[in-house]
């Protein structure tokens, strides 16, 4: 698992942030796939912060499937709370989210 560049205010701050956001990506029974992949690197150039949703039918445990896609995107992986992740993702050309 990668180390974090993120303080524990930093995390505290965007998983307040996440907490109103829906879902954008959805990890099914194919599991990380490249097409799940690129809509979530799209996601986190547009937003860069996305929630995750593992749905049931997915044949890997939340936690690794979403750590993995995480590790895919080399982004950040702010939290995991049941089925759902929340990831991160500084987009260096067009800034949305000011951390503290």
């Amino acid at each position: 698992m990668l180390e974090s560049n993120l303080t524990g205010k930093q995390k505290r701050y965007l998983r307040a942030m996440g907490s109103t956001l829906d879902p954008v990506v959805q990890i099914g029974k194919a599991g990380v796939v490249e097409a799940v992949t690129d809509s979530a690197r799209d996601a986190l150039l547009a937003r860069e912060l996305i929630k995750v949703r593992v749905l049931q039918n997915s044949p890997s445990d939340p936690k690794e499937a979403i750590a993995d896609l995480a590790a895919l995107l080399q982004a950040e992986l702010v939290q995991v709370i049941g089925r759902n992740g929340l990831l991160y993702k500084c987009n260096p050309d067009n800034r949305k989210i000011e951390l503290p």
